[in-house]
């Protein structure tokens, strides 16, 4: 878990303090998982904000009944944004979270269906423990990547850097999630970088685009020939123009999983993510996001 405060292009306006990152994802998780699913959330929090943590979670009516945060002994992750356009913003994190090892994620994922993975600081887990999650849970992984392409410096200050093993981390996930800088991080013929990607075994690249939607890599049919890619704009109406982008990637992510792990094609599947990543312009905050993806006023 991570706690937000948030810096907007109007000076005038004061910061907004709230839960970011992988709570985006879990109220999307929420408001679109089939009713055969439940979230089992992996999530460590620190003491400082652990009771917040635990209120925010009670609020997830999809929450298998035993679930519980992982309370750790150390400051939890902050996060300060600030807004230089609604697609540009500078990021400096504190807090001491320790990322998962492998003797401790192996007891918990061994009874689960699926697993969406999100890099909300870039520490959550080291390669070596990617690479064992991978050969001890053989069944669906969706990560988003995004944090891993971050640096960070002695300040706090998240800077882009290249990812190191990039071949590597592809080979763990079965569809992974980047952003269009992310995705020139891998270099500058986006073709290639997709088709070593899928070489790994990954069986889908996303990579989104803001206000122009997602793009997709996938091997064809049989792995034979070209690899097929599309892009998928956003619905008429859609602007990233206005509103608060904090949180589409997540929102995003956590809705083409839920199609996805229904057997819902990846085409379908990241239609709707683009759609409900566009209504989350519309919402600042983590806290009553899940009624306002389905349409709804908040409910207590």
């Amino acid at each position: 878990m991570v706690w937000d405060t948030i810096y907007g292009r109007d000076a005038a306006q004061p910061a907004v303090e709230e839960w970011g990152g992988i709570a985006y994802a879990l109220a999307a998780l929420d408001a679109t998982l089939a009713p055969d699913w439940e979230i089992v959330p992996l999530v460590k929090v620190g003491r400082d904000l652990a009771p917040r943590a635990n209120a925010f979670l009670r609020t997830l009516r999809r929450r298998a009944p035993a679930a519980r945060f992982i309370e750790v002994p150390v400051p939890n992750n902050r996060v300060t944004l600030r807004y230089e356009s609604m697609e540009r913003r500078c990021e400096q994190m504190e807090g001491g979270v320790p990322p998962w090892t492998w003797p401790e994620l192996g007891p918990l994922v061994r009874d689960l269906d699926a697993l969406y993975v999100n890099f909300i600081s870039g520490f959550e887990l080291t390669l070596e423990t990617a690479q064992l999650l991978r050969r001890g849970f053989p069944r669906f992984i969706y990560a988003d990547l995004h944090s891993l392409f971050l640096a960070k410096a002695e300040d706090g200050t998240r800077l882009p850097q290249p990812l190191p093993a990039g071949s590597a981390w592809f080979a763990c996930f079965d569809v992974v999630q980047l952003n269009e800088d992310e995705m020139r991080q891998l270099g500058d013929d986006p073709m290639a970088a997709a088709t070593a990607a899928l070489a790994q075994g990954c069986r889908a690249l996303c990579v989104t685009l803001a206000r122009r939607g997602v793009a997709y890599f996938e091997p064809q049919p049989g792995d034979t020939g070209p690899i097929r890619t599309a892009r998928i704009a956003p619905q008429p109406g859609w602007t990233i123009d206005e509103g608060d982008p904090t949180g589409c990637g997540d929102v995003f992510g956590a809705t083409a999983t839920a199609g996805l792990v229904a057997g819902v094609g990846l085409e379908d599947a990241l239609r709707e993510a683009t759609r409900l990543a566009g209504r989350n312009l519309g919402f600042r905050g983590a806290t009553g996001l899940r009624d306002h993806l389905l349409g709804r006023l908040p409910t207590p």
